[in-house]
């Protein structure tokens, strides 16, 4: 399969904007399967099967294997070739702290930056969500899910602390798709964004503060809150 048939648009704000067309295309199929499970954790990755597989260079493959090594989905070490990266409860829960702390704490800043350009891309990402969910899409909604996200921090104005949230995002997403039961309550998880927009549009920090933090701590249809501490709704 030509690697140029791989749809990227969704995923345009996580990846690295040097990196070529053909290794962004094989970025996203392998972050895909990798956040799906569909390329199990602790799996072998060599770079003459992937070449072989989506029909470019081994240096086209190295790059992407790279791009993912950044996000810490492989681990690429010496004599010992690329593997899936594990999927650990303790990982998750550390980064779902990590990512509360982030997204939470400098909400200040997201209210007195918010206009009506960031409420329209935060909209547009909800309505995306809403189809992916609607499609029975999990890996798309959790492309639009993360977007909004990183969008919504984006407004603080901190571009030093978005790609650590960006890592977090990708890995919260993964451990919630892989642990997940099936037939998730996909069109539930997109709706849970709507009260976020409430309180944003109604310039409520401190409301806006209790609805993002307990929607971090708790993960639809999973179990319960990962961060250990309860948190209001």
């Amino acid at each position: 399969m030509a690697v140029e048939s791989f749809s990227t648009s969704p995923l345009a704000d996580f990846v690295p904007r040097q990196s070529s067309r053909r290794s962004h295309a094989v970025f996203v199929a392998l972050q895909r399967e990798i956040v799906l499970g569909s390329l199990a954790p602790g799996l072998a990755l060599t770079e003459l099967d992937l070449a072989q597989r989506f029909g470019c260079s081994q240096g086209t493959v190295r790059e992407a294997l790279m791009q993912l090594n950044e996000e810490g989905l492989v681990k690429r070490l010496p004599n010992r070739g690329t593997h899936v990266a594990p999927c650990h409860a303790a990982d998750a829960r550390a980064l779902l702290q990590l990512r509360r702390e982030i997204e939470c704490r400098h909400l200040d800043r997201v209210v007195e930056r918010s206009d009506a350009r960031l409420m329209s891309g935060l909209h547009g990402h909800l309505n995306a969500m809403r189809n992916a969910a609607r499609d029975g899409d999990e890996y798309l909604l959790s492309v639009q899910d993360r977007a909004f996200h990183a969008r919504l921090f984006e407004a603080a104005d901190l571009p030093l602390v978005s790609p650590i949230l960006t890592r977090c995002l990708i890995h919260a997403h993964r451990y919630k798709i892989l642990n997940s039961q099936p037939n998730r309550a996909l069109e539930e998880t997109a709706e849970r964004h709507v009260p976020i927009l409430a309180a944003l549009e109604a310039r409520d920090v401190e409301r806006l503060q209790a609805l993002l933090a307990h929607h971090i701590a708790t993960i639809v249809d999973f179990g319960p809150d990962l961060t250990g501490a309860e948190e209001a709704q």
